[in-house]
């Protein structure tokens, strides 16, 4: 699991220099084309949350990822404070053609499973970003889930026994 989150590291790395951005905006871009497959429109202070930016640092993102022609901003009619982060059209594409052959290896391989084995694995991966997410809150809060673990133990036996 640690080597496998190491690789996806690099390769966020690689992936970033490649596309003449750093790893920050490369994970920006990634939340604004969730959003957009999700057909959502982020404004800067929703991509400041996701990415735990300030305004400030989501403003230099959103120059770099507008100068390399990923995406651009347009003011909320009703409210022009507010600025929309839109994709371009081209946007998708251009990451596509780079995380392409990495998604048809994952298809590939997905494609040796059964349908109840994936669904395992998506509940396994589902799970497992929570707990991410909680130690991760936690390690940024200074709190200790020495307390907690013992009871998450004890449930995890008392779901498996």
């Amino acid at each position: 699991m640690d080597r496998m989150i190491a690789t996806a590291q690099f390769g966020q790395q690689d992936i970033a220099r490649r596309m003449g951005l750093n790893v920050t905006d490369l994970t920006c871009l990634g939340f604004l084309i969730e959003a957009s497959t999700a057909g959502d429109s982020l404004v800067a202070g929703d991509l400041a949350e996701r990415a735990r930016l300030t305004t400030g640092a989501v403003t230099g993102v959103l120059n770099r990822l507008e100068k390399a022609g990923y995406i651009r901003r347009t003011a909320d009619p009703e409210d022009r404070r507010r600025v929309y982060v839109v994709m371009e059209e081209t946007a998708q594409g251009r990451v596509l053609e780079i995380y392409g052959p990495v998604y048809q290896r994952l298809a590939s391989l997905f494609g040796d499973y059964e349908p109840e084995e994936i669904a395992v694995l998506a509940d396994w991966f589902t799970r497992a970003r929570a707990l991410f997410d909680e130690a991760l809150h936690e390690i940024r809060e200074g709190t200790s889930a020495s307390s907690q673990t013992g009871s998450q133990t004890e449930g995890t036996r008392s779901r498996q026994g």
